[in-house]
């Protein structure tokens, strides 16, 4: 006989809880009338996360998989490589809680244990913590992870992909950057050489001739940063000549060794980008073994090319390249695991608008691709973005906008994208 006590006041009713940031957890918590005193590490606890760490010895793999063991955690990885002698690679398995306490007991550890624990921590701050930093270019600071910041595409070529090609038109181009700057951007991006798949190199003075009588004009005319779309050093000092500010480079910095030098001496922010091959050839039949995981050690590669040249590492941001060497299958799959590369700690800039791949999934032609555009950008915000390169500004602008609402939490603080102030 059952007694009052014990009667479900309701039918029962479970559902999962889609926690994502520690601050939901602790909500969730005193929605309950639980203890909240224990929530933060209770947080910790369920935070699973999977770390991939590369070029540990064997020996120091087969200490750190029984330590992870020990915290109640997991290693992946073959036998073969944990007994190996030489450099392996596994995969770590644990909460936050687990790492740390992992982290903490092998710090003063030798046999490589020690930078091997720094290096998890290095990855999992950056992957977790919320990224602020400044931009500075020139008089102008671009700060970067409390919105996303919108770099408008002005294209000084005859055969853009997208059909946008101003080539000859000064007056042209600078309208549409005074345009886009009304509209919400925050960068002018402007190139004067082709990148579409099959483009063949341009000479050095066609390209100069093509973009600094475009970037002389609107720096007297904007209060927005300029930046320069070349891989070739002699462009891209005589653009910062000209008022460019920043330097994007789609070779990351594999093209020319005089880019990283440059971008040091002037203190230009560097974005650097990953691409298979060249624009000529970077579409025959792209292959990767593990594309985010060969995007991410190319970009890594980028970002230290630049700090040894003399560029501070919180002044280079990274681009995975979508539609550079890449098919429309590998680009969707960068924009669904794009988060993987917020572990490497530098601002991530996402440049699909009206894209291929856009244009073959939903067959249509470039100047068609803005709805689906506007999709890979507020699901690339969500997954980690921090700018965005678009041709259309202020749809793009409403767009982020309302996705930094949801991803970053709506407090009536958001700024409205428009000309933001020099700083």
């Amino acid at each position: 006989m059952n007694s009052s006590r014990n009667r479900i006041p309701g039918p029962l009713r479970a559902r999962v809880l889609v926690l994502g940031r520690a601050d939901n957890f602790a909500a969730e918590v005193r929605r309950v009338h639980a203890d909240a005193a224990d929530a933060k590490e209770l947080a910790a606890q369920t935070q699973l996360r999977v770390v991939r760490l590369d070029g540990l010895a064997g020996e120091a793999a087969k200490t750190l998989a029984q330590e992870m063991r020990a915290a109640g955690g997991h290693v992946l990885a073959s036998r073969q490589a944990i007994s190996a002698t030489g450099a392996t690679c596994c995969l770590l398995v644990g909460t936050l809680a687990q790492f740390d306490a992992v982290c903490a007991r092998l710090g003063g550890r030798g046999g490589g244990l020690a930078p091997a624990a720094a290096e998890i921590q290095r990855a999992l701050r950056a992957f977790e913590a919320p990224r602020v930093t400044d931009l500075r270019c020139g008089e102008l600071t671009l700060r970067v992870g409390e919105r996303t910041l919108l770099m408008g595409v002005i294209n000084a070529t005859p055969d853009s992909f997208s059909g946008d090609g101003l080539a000859g038109d000064v007056g042209a181009m600078v309208a549409r950057g005074e345009e886009m700057t009304a509209d919400g951007a925050d960068i002018l991006d402007i190139g004067g050489e082709s990148t579409r798949p099959g483009a063949q190199p341009m000479d050095v003075a066609t390209e100069m001739a093509r973009v600094l009588p475009v970037i002389e004009r609107l720096r007297a005319r904007v209060n927005i940063a300029i930046s320069i779309d070349t891989y070739k050093a002699e462009v891209a000092r005589a653009a910062l000549d000209a008022g460019a500010a920043v330097i994007n480079d789609i070779s990351g910095l594999r093209m020319d060794a005089g880019m990283a030098p440059l971008a040091a001496a002037r203190g230009a922010p560097l974005i650097v980008m990953h691409m298979l091959g060249a624009p000529r050839t970077m579409q025959d039949n792209p292959q990767y073994d593990d594309l985010i995981g060969e995007i991410a050690a190319y970009l890594r590669d980028s970002v230290d090319m630049a700090e040894r040249a003399g560029v501070p590492r919180d002044q280079v941001a990274i681009d995975p390249g979508f539609g550079f060497g890449k098919t429309p299958q590998h680009n969707l799959e960068i924009v669904r695991r794009l988060r993987e590369l917020r572990s490497l700690g530098q601002p991530v800039l996402l440049g699909p608008s009206r894209k291929s791949t856009i244009g073959k999934v939903l067959d249509l032609p470039p100047e068609e691709r803005l709805e689906g555009t506007l999709a890979v950008l507020a699901l690339a915000i969500a997954n980690g973005a921090d700018m965005v390169r678009v041709h259309d500004v202020r749809a793009a602008a409403r767009a982020a906008r309302m996705t930094d609402a949801v991803v970053r939490g709506w407090a009536g603080t958001i700024p409205f994208q428009g000309n933001p102030p020099a700083r």
